[in-house]
């Protein structure tokens, strides 16, 4: 007898504050990352699928995205944006 199927993993990779396109809000917004994996006595293998999606702590609606824009995503909240010799200055609060 052999036992196999598949298990979902959820990772979240980042919060963001975010526009939600749903409510209109900007509010914080998970980066999740959600993989299913083949399991074979239920030890899992490989990944089957991976998937991306944001979602608004505000309303609860997800958007599913793609890697690039994931990708894109996670370097915006980890500061990827400043080069790494010049040290990040904040800006003053305009109105």
């Amino acid at each position: 007898m052999i036992i196999f199927g598949t298990k979902g993993y959820l990772y979240q990779l980042a919060i963001l504050t975010l526009v939600c396109a749903q409510c209109g809000n900007p509010a914080a917004h998970t980066l999740r990352k959600r993989v299913t994996k083949f399991t074979l006595f239920f030890v899992p293998l490989f990944p089957v699928s991976t998937k991306y999606a944001t979602q608004c702590t505000f309303c609860g609606a997800e958007h599913k995205i793609t890697a690039e824009q994931a990708e894109r995503l996670q370097a915006q909240a980890l500061g990827g944006g400043q080069p790494h010799d010049r040290p990040h200055q904040q800006q003053p609060y305009q109105s």
